[in-house]
């Protein structure tokens, strides 16, 4: 299943230090150029996501509203959080895959 595989992946880009966790960690990895990719819980409110949507495409950074809530990619990244940024662009890539595939 490509939602699995995709929790695989992004629990293994945390191990490997490749993504930001978080609202404040996110925006600051956009505002760094840091970030290759964002991903969003799908229960993220709008009021965290606007800000986080707005800096993406102030970047051009592909950003996707996974189908996962908060809790499901807290449990694949062991930290509770909502939206994510991906900082290396070989995860990234397959991500987008995993992303597309939905």
């Amino acid at each position: 299943m490509p939602n699995d595989r995709l929790l695989s992946l992004l629990g293994l880009a945390r191990r490997a230090g490749k993504v930001q966790l978080g609202h404040d960690p996110v925006l600051e990895s956009l505002r760094c150029g840091r970030a290759r990719l964002v991903l969003l819980a799908a229960d993220l409110s709008p009021h965290t996501s606007k800000g986080i949507l707005y800096a993406a495409q102030q970047e051009d950074v592909p950003i996707y509203t996974l189908h996962q809530t908060v809790d499901d990619m807290g449990a694949a990244l062991g930290k509770r959080a909502g939206a994510v940024a991906v900082e290396d662009a070989g995860f990234a890539k397959k991500l987008k895959t995993y992303c597309a595939d939905r």
